[in-house]
């Protein structure tokens, strides 16, 4: 164990580290194959007892690379549609694509930043978001906000996690990361749980939109069937 921690604390502190990350932060903005948050998380919680990689390096790091990969989802959104690859004609791709079309159209900043926290549900908005001919700056923005928080809340639960084991740091990784992937799984519900209450919220608004149209037509219809050249009674 001794000489595992050895080698996890001498390779946080190696300089090709940081540029290793960066492409790893930004294949998963718009592939999602790679655990960006896991990465994140358990590095923190290594610098908290070794001291390396440096936590500020490593959140401008993760900061650039997860942008990057946002900005060329949605690029590559705007190029090449949502049908191109085969794993975006799979069913639940597709059902996320679709989601994604939806929660644009009604409340496109409030989706932009809560996506950050969904790993699958990120890559569906910045892909539709570009297909859709989203506003590119405003995305752009948006992202930047999402990723500064997303950023800061990986780091604080690395440091968090890793507090609870002092002497051991892969323990301490090891606890960091498993404590994101419960906290990820129950803000990951959360969020799909609120998107889906508001979709609730507009159906409801829809139907009574409807029903409200509906009685004024019927209302306009029954005026127009009386004979108003004829006095009443």
């Amino acid at each position: 164990m001794e000489f595992l921690n050895q080698m996890l604390e001498h390779a946080a502190g190696q300089p090709w580290i940081y540029p290793v990350l960066l492409v790893f932060f930004f294949i998963d903005g718009f592939a999602t194959i790679l655990p960006s948050e896991t990465a994140i998380v358990g590095l923190s919680a290594l610098s908290l007892h070794s001291g390396q990689p440096n936590l500020w390096i490593l959140g401008t790091t993760a900061l650039i690379g997860a942008m990057a990969g946002d900005n060329m989802a949605y690029l590559l959104g705007r190029k090449i549609g949502l049908t191109r690859w085969k794993w975006m004609r799979r069913p639940k791709v597709q059902k996320m694509f679709a989601w994604a079309q939806y929660e644009l159209d009604k409340r496109g900043a409030v989706l932009i930043f809560t996506a950050r926290y969904i790993p699958w549900g990120r890559v569906a908005v910045n892909y539709v978001a570009g297909q859709t001919g989203f506003r590119h700056r405003t995305f752009f923005w948006l992202d930047a906000f999402a990723c500064v928080t997303w950023v800061g809340y990986s780091i604080g639960i690395g440091l968090l996690a890793g507090q609870w084991v002092h002497h051991n740091p892969l323990l301490g990784v090891g606890i960091a990361v498993a404590f994101a992937v419960v906290l990820g799984i129950i803000v990951d519900h959360a969020l799909r749980w609120w998107h889906k209450y508001l979709e609730r919220k507009d159906l409801a608004r829809e139907v009574a939109a409807t029903a409200e149209e509906l009685k004024v037509e019927a209302a306009e219809k029954a005026i127009a069937g009386v004979d108003r050249s004829k006095p009443a009674g």
